[in-house]
This record gives C-alpha cells, sequence and structure tokens, in this order.
C-alpha cells in the first residue's frame, strides 16, 4: 500500500477520536505484512488512566484478528478541526510497537496531510528498545 493511502485512511480514523477533555484527536493507519489495514483513534475517559490512544486501539483490534507482522503505521494527530502538527507515539505505543515489530524495518508515517510527513523506523524512535528477543535465555 503507498503512503498517501496508508496516511488518508489515519486522517479519516482521526474523525472517529472520542476526545472530550483535551480536545486532541489521533487517528492511526496500520498496515500489516498481508497488506490488510487496521484503523484506530484515541478514545478518552474521565479519569484519564484508561484512556487508550489511537495507535495501541489499531495494533489489539489487528492481534485480535490474529495479526502478528507488521510494515508500518501511519499517524495523524491535532487539536480538534483540521491536522495542523505532527503527533509522535507516546512511549507507551512505541513499546507496543516493539512487542510485534522488527525496529529496524518497521516504519511510522507521522502526517499532518499525505503531502506532509515524517518518517522513521521503530529503531529511531525508540533507541535500545526492550522486546521479546531480550527475554531470551542463552
Amino acid at each position: 500500500m503507498e503512503k498517501e493511502k496508508l496516511i488518508l485512511a489515519a486522517l479519516e480514523a482521526r474523525t472517529h477520536a472520542y476526545t472530550p477533555y483535551s480536545h486532541f484527536q489521533v487517528g492511526a493507519a496500520l498496515l500489516t505484512r498481508s497488506g490488510k489495514v487496521y484503523q484506530g483513534c484515541n478514545i478518552e475517559n474521565a479519569s484519564y488512566t484508561p484512556t487508550i490512544c489511537a495507535e495501541r486501539n489499531a495494533f489489539f483490534k489487528a492481534v485480535y484478528e490474529g495479526e502478528r507482522e507488521f510494515e508500518a503505521i501511519a499517524i495523524a494527530g491535532s487539536p480538534e478541526g483540521e491536522c495542523i502538527s505532527y503527533a509522535a507515539p507516546c512511549g507507551v505505543c512505541r513499546q507496543v510497537m516493539m512487542e510485534f515489530c522488527d525496529p529496524e524495518t518497521f516504519h511510522i508515517i507521522i502526517a499532518k496531510s499525505p503531502e506532509e510527513y515524517v518518517e522513521y523506523s521503530l529503531k529511531e524512535m525508540l533507541p535500545m528498545g526492550f522486546g521479546p528477543g531480550d527475554l531470551q535465555l542463552g
């Protein structure tokens, strides 16, 4: 899938965000190795801790459906209205990515629009990340 389509899917997912407290809407579109795309949005809660980020929302939907191999994620986040800023994934979301993705090859696309985006590998965004391989002895 081309980046533009993945970014458009993230922007569309952003319109579903439930953000009555922060008014900061985030959408994510996660591309699996098989070519499927899973969308997620942030969903806030009055007590804040149960809030879920768009990225984890997309990952958990995909994992529930049996997916375990991922290529890229596009993220679009900004205050309500037009997407005017870049929103990098939080540390918790980066750690979830580390659980399921190869840090060398998984790409994180942070977008304002299909024409305005930056792209990083997971390794660049989470240097010295701790993942499943760190728990294997021997």
